[in-house]
């Protein structure tokens, strides 16, 4: 597999690029000299997003996405590749988070958060996995987290997605190595962001609070930096965040001390 030394004219497509880890993504591939397809529910920020980068307006395409409606992914795949006939990175950051008690849940809006997390991710993905077999090239960047690894308070759905995101994500990896097409999957940890600002609760509405956790996590542009140096060296995975990284390791070695220690985690 060859890895990306360069980005440079490489067309990359960034779902939640509207703000967060997805904004500082779009800002350093426009340093790296990438053509930006830039997608979000949320046109008005894009617009926004894409003033910031200084940009020509050719290098530029801003195209409104909603991931929870599928049906709509295949033609705006089709407008990525009328417009520059490629699509040589495809990063799937949108999403939304959750902070709810399972308890409390509803099953609607755990199929919701599903639906945009899992299958959102995965139609898009497919949508374009065509074009990158015909092309022999490409990457595919998927913004998982350390809750796909293990679960925590208030985020039953929101892990139980992320952890449906790594079988399908290492499956297809096995499945296109030889046809020179990459996946990595990022697992940040606590990085600050508007993620638990924009979570969902119990009633669908937004929980519209900072996690004191997240105030103080990793920026969005070391992040965003992190990944980008993982691309050029060919990763599979990556780990992003503090010490809160620790617990993974905790987990796969010592199981038994990770159940005692993950439950007197701070919850929020």
């Amino acid at each position: 597999m060859r890895a990306m030394n360069s980005f440079k004219n490489k067309v990359v497509w960034i779902t939640g690029a509207s703000s967060g880890i997805g904004e500082a993504l779009a800002m350093a591939m426009a340093k790296e000299g990438a053509k930006l397809i830039l997608s979000s529910r949320r046109t008005d920020e894009l617009e926004r997003v894409k003033t910031s980068l200084h940009l020509p307006d050719e290098d530029v395409f801003v195209l409104t996405l909603d991931l929870a409606n599928t049906s709509a992914i295949t033609t705006l795949t089709q407008k990525v590749i009328e417009k520059y006939g490629r699509i040589d990175v495809l990063v799937n950051n949108g999403g939304v988070s959750q902070r709810a008690l399972t308890k409390d849940t509803p099953l609607d809006l755990d199929r919701k958060i599903m639906e945009v997390n899992y299958f959102g991710t995965i139609a898009i993905t497919k949508s374009v996995l065509p074009y990158m077999l015909q092309q022999k090239s490409g990457n595919i960047v998927t913004i998982s987290s350390i809750a796909g690894k293990f679960g925590f308070y208030y985020r039953s759905a929101y892990s139980a997605a992320k952890h449906a995101l790594h079988g399908f994500f290492e499956s297809l990896r096995m499945e296109i190595y030889k046809d020179n097409v990459n996946v990595l999957i990022v697992c940040p940890g606590k990085v600050k962001t508007n993620i638990s600002v924009n979570a969902l609760t119990e009633d669908g509405s937004k929980h519209n609070k900072m996690d004191p956790s997240t105030e103080s996590g990793t920026s969005a542009a070391d992040c965003a930096a992190q990944i980008i140096q993982a691309l050029k060296s060919n990763q599979e995975e990556i780990f992003i965040g503090g010490k809160e990284l620790r617990a993974i390791w905790i987990k796969r070695f010592f199981p038994k001390l990770f159940s005692k220690l993950i439950r007197k985690q701070k919850q929020e």
